[in-house]
């Protein structure tokens, strides 16, 4: 269940089904940026001590992150009273190195990770939630995403969380100036 914070329509706090806070959300700014790297690059540790080739640690620094907040919608999550961050997501609204030259239908997730050593239980489907939420917000239908092709536990956790495989990109540019090939999923967000 998704509640509104008083007059803060882009903030929004996830509860549990007895009302518990269990995530805030709010937009990431300048301030945030030593945090986004932190969550990055220690998710990147994460993955490559499980044989996971896609992020790596130190890949993507401060530039980086600055430059998304001018470019698209980078959100945090805190959790507990001191408002620890426990996962970040960003959402773009074109993504032709993907998805190619679309109509404004759709918004499309990016960057979504937890912090494995603070987040609660499900947070990962609690943050794509509150992405969907911002997407249809925002007025448009879909929401898509991108994994690399050869995660195939990846692609199984977004199609359990309802999204569908629509195709594949086998040389897409990303992050680091590496190419990859990516498996593309969508979900739809609301009936037209």
């Amino acid at each position: 269940m998704t509640q509104p914070l008083a007059g803060l329509a882009e903030s929004a706090v996830m509860t549990d089904t007895v009302h518990r806070p269990l995530l805030r959300f709010r937009r990431a700014g300048e301030s945030d940026v030593d945090e986004l790297v932190r969550l990055r690059d220690e998710a990147a540790r994460w993955q490559a001590d499980r044989g996971i080739d896609q992020w790596l640690p130190g890949e993507l620094g401060r530039s980086h992150f600055l430059a998304r907040l001018d470019h698209c919608e980078t959100w945090l999550a805190t959790s507990g009273a001191d408002a620890r961050t426990v996962g970040a997501w960003e959402v773009w609204w074109e993504d032709p190195a993907a998805w190619g030259a679309q109509p404004p239908v759709a918004g499309y997730v990016h960057r979504l990770v937890t912090d494995r050593t603070a987040a609660p239980a499900g947070a990962g489907r609690l943050l794509l939630a509150e992405a969907e939420r911002r997407i249809v917000s925002s007025g448009r239908d879909l929401c898509r995403l991108d994994c690399l092709a050869d995660n195939p536990r990846l692609r199984e956790y977004y199609e359990d969380a309802g999204y569908t495989v629509t195709g594949t990109r086998p040389a897409k540019d990303g992050d680091g100036g590496r190419t990859y090939g990516v498996t593309l999923l969508e979900k739809r967000l609301r009936t037209a």
